[in-house]
């Protein structure tokens, strides 16, 4: 990026006196994708034309503000797409198979002292729910194939093109499934949408996988379940409140945690990059954004 554009950078979170380099002459704001971008950023940017997005999603940018404004929002998606699929896989076998667990386990010289470790569960085979057949969905879903599962998904409607049985309600598809993951996006119609009367009929050997948003989850039920047991278990790489994550999980061996790292690789990370240069380069180019969520 220095190599093409004249860069400023600021904390996202910095005072109107700390921005004093954000005028009238910054035309573009690139901002990871985790990060808000509110209307007062903007309307320190009178000169604004894009906003581009490091990362798939985009709930925390706000669209209304930038639409009002006429600027442009850009995000990245399926570069990261084989990534984030791969930990939620990643995930549903670590806490089947309670991998970071028995990490602990052995590290702390249980095994060595005679202790037996409880037995774990099996992964092939299982039921898997996924909320959201999008691009990271469906990727999802093919790797789960590998590992002879049965495949159903809740989203806000059918496709017709889709191999997997739909199911229209969110609580019943739980009550049906061995493992939950949530793979949609996050706005104020899904928050928390992941609440206790999901997670009791996912039950206590269900198995949750969020790698969306933690605003998906009622994180507080979560908590609650998973310590009176009426969820089996979860493995989580996002939380309501990042990057503090849930002190109360800490010490759940039911439970994997990851620090919001999906699309996390070099290689991966790599192409994000790429593709918010080509985003800014194409739209100065005038020849329009390459992947727009607003346009």
């Amino acid at each position: 990026m220095a190599a093409r554009f004249e860069l400023v950078a600021h904390d996202p979170h910095a005072s109107p006196a700390e921005a004093k380099g954000w005028d009238a002459d910054i035309r573009a704001l690139v901002s990871w994708a985790r990060y808000a971008v509110t209307a007062e950023m903007m309307d320190r940017l009178p000169g604004l034309e894009i906003l581009a997005g490091f990362g798939v999603g985009y709930d925390r940018f706000d669209l209304a503000a930038a639409k009002k404004r006429g600027v442009v929002v850009t995000n990245t998606p399926d570069v990261l797409t084989d990534d984030v699929a791969d930990l939620a896989i990643g995930l549903a076998i670590a806490t089947l198979r309670r991998i970071a667990a028995l990490d602990r386990f052995v590290r702390l010289g249980r095994w060595a002292a005679g202790e037996t470790p409880a037995l774990a569960r099996k992964v092939s085979g299982k039921r898997l729910g996924i909320v959201g057949l999008g691009r990271i969905g469906r990727a999802i879903a093919r790797r789960a194939e590998g590992f002879a599962m049965t495949i159903a998904y809740t989203g806000p409607r059918a496709y017709e093109n889709a191999p997997y049985r739909y199911v229209a309600d969110l609580a019943l598809l739980a009550r049906e499934s061995d493992v939950l993951v949530i793979a949609c996006r996050a706005d104020p119609s899904t928050r928390r949408m992941i609440d206790a009367d999901v997670l009791k009929a996912l039950g206590s050997k269900g198995i949750l996988v969020n790698i969306a948003r933690g605003s998906l989850v009622d994180e507080t039920a979560l908590v609650a379940a998973l310590k009176n047991g009426t969820l089996g278990g979860a493995g989580l790489d996002v939380y309501a409140d990042e990057p503090r994550g849930a002190p109360e999980l800490f010490q759940l061996d039911n439970v994997v945690l990851m620090p919001h790292v999906g699309s996390a690789t070099e290689e991966t990370r790599q192409a994000m990059g790429d593709l918010v240069i080509a985003n800014l380069e194409s739209h100065f180019a005038g020849r329009g954004p390459l992947t727009p969520v607003l346009s």
